[in-house]
């Protein structure tokens, strides 16, 4: 009886076990399964995306110039996102090498202080008491112990010594490593400041297209047309979209339906609204969203979980991000310097996506934020947080 308990304790302990070496070859399949699914949205969209610019490229070149313009500054603002990441991460293991040798001085200095106890110890014997001893032959009790003392200091003295040694050598090490981390954090710095000057001169070369567009079309109605975005297109896109991502698993932990989101969006930037809802657009448009002033560089944030459906240049938007929330509900985000993620990533609410910029011929750096269902646009007003 105690046999087959047994065995039926051994196999509930098993259990799990098993299944969890059964279900591993599943996991791994449908892990395969779902990047291959990835990579065929990211060929789809991107293909998407290159049949936009042709249709672009079919409506005049004047787009072309502010797209490379545009995607030069994308470029630079990423670069330096990436050294500035680098500085930042140096930066905080030369706080910890610092830390390390403060506590290695610490434990130096308990060790000198230590080491001299003992030896004053060793001196209060007597440096002759082993001689007067020998001769006291009839004190071979305190002979021994007094032998036997010096020996545990001896051996006391040399095992401190070797300690302060070794924690000296590993002092000098980290001392090493901080001077080569300063080099480094220096040369980083350095880059740091080229890629700015290569930034600003991008800039500067976007601003010049800018002012040969702005004389090329001297007039509003001919300038909308040539750098203005088509509506229809627009919605064509996101309908392109919406059917390539609506097959693709979610992966988020947030699943609540957009549509219960209402009134508790975050906002995609700080900033103060320069148009809203049905307004006008500096550049004389009809807006369809809201247009956030910012500072160029600083972060755009999703508003709600979701996958990247679009990232690139797109006439009349410049560099955008567009990601699909699922039920047909999609934020677009405009006018930016850089895309910090790729098609078909999935973001949680609050993650930077982009950076503000001017981009698609904007006069100031600014976010403009769309919400749309259905490829139509929605007042995201009373969706976002006050």
């Amino acid at each position: 009886m105690k046999t087959v308990a047994g065995l039926l304790v051994l196999a509930l302990w098993l259990a799990p076990s098993l299944a969890h070496a059964q279900t591993a070859p599943e996991r791994a399949k449908k892990e395969a399964a779902a990047q291959k699914q990835l990579d065929a949205l990211r060929t789809q969209i991107k293909a998407i995306a290159t049949e936009q610019r042709a249709l672009e490229g079919e409506r005049g070149d004047a787009t072309r110039g502010l797209r490379e313009a545009d995607a030069k500054v994308s470029d630079a603002v990423r670069s330096l996102r990436q050294t500035e990441a680098g500085i930042a991460t140096q930066e905080i293991e030369l706080q910890q090498l610092e830390k390390q040798k403060a506590a290695l001085e610490v434990g130096l200095s308990e060790q000198r202080e230590a080491l001299a106890t003992l030896v004053r110890s060793a001196y209060a014997l007597g440096r002759h008491e082993q001689l007067k001893l020998l001769l006291a032959q009839d004190r071979m009790s305190d002979l021994a112990r007094v032998l036997a003392y010096h020996r545990y200091f001896q051996n006391d003295r040399q095992q401190r010594i070797s300690g302060l040694l070794a924690e000296l050598q590993q002092l000098a090490q980290v001392a090493q490593q901080i001077i080569d981390q300063h080099q480094v954090l220096e040369a980083a710095r350095l880059q740091q400041q080229a890629e700015l000057t290569a930034l600003e001169t991008q800039r500067s070369d976007r601003a010049g297209v800018l002012v040969a567009l702005e004389k090329r079309f001297k007039d509003r109605l001919t300038r909308l047309a040539a750098l203005g975005r088509d509506e229809k297109s627009v919605v064509q896109l996101l309908e392109k979209l919406r059917d390539a991502v609506a097959d693709i698993p979610r992966q988020v932990d947030d699943n609540r339906p957009f549509a219960s989101r209402r009134g508790q969006l975050g906002r995609p930037l700080a900033g103060r609204a320069l148009a809203a809802f049905g307004g006008r657009l500096p550049d004389g448009r009809s807006s369809d969203g809201l247009l956030i002033g910012g500072t160029a560089g600083a972060e755009v944030r999703a508003v709600a979980p979701g996958r990247v459906a679009y990232s690139d240049w797109l006439k009349g938007y410049g560099l955008l991000t567009i990601i699909d929330h699922g039920d047909g509900w999609m934020s677009l985000y405009a006018f930016n310097d850089a895309l910090l993620k790729d098609v078909g990533d999935w973001v949680r609410a609050g993650e930077p996506l982009a950076t503000v910029g001017s981009s698609g011929g904007q006069g100031r750096p600014a976010l403009y934020f769309e919400l749309r269902r259905n490829g139509q646009p929605q007042d995201p007003k009373p969706w976002l947080r006050p």
